[in-house]
């Protein structure tokens, strides 16, 4: 599979935030094509001091699972991508941070 983790500081006013990630951003991105699975975590507590990788204690993180990267690749060249993308500009752009990568299933 492939992970689109979007990572999120924490807004000034985290109740305005929280309501259009909630009621606009999230079903949007639940329209794009391909996606598998989303994983939406809201951070309690940062367990290690802050460095350089990681300067302050996220306050969201939403992952986004494709089957593999022409899957992701299609759903990123979608529409619905395109609308969930200029939202996020538009709410968040200065707050988030976005990476790809593949996941490796390891079993216990």
């Amino acid at each position: 599979m492939v992970v689109l983790s979007a990572i999120y500081k924490t807004p000034e006013d985290s109740a305005a935030f929280d309501a259009h990630y909630n009621d606009v951003h999230s079903p949007l991105i639940k329209k794009i094509p391909g996606l598998r699975k989303l994983e939406v975590t809201k951070f309690s507590k940062m367990l290690t001091p802050p460095t350089s990788t990681l300067a302050e204690q996220p306050y969201l993180q939403c992952n986004m699972y494709f089957d593999d990267m022409d899957g992701f690749k299609s759903a990123m060249a979608s529409d619905e991508n395109k609308a969930a993308g200029k939202d996020l500009m538009g709410f968040a752009g200065p707050l988030v941070s976005m990476c790809v990568g593949k996941v490796d299933a390891i079993t216990l």
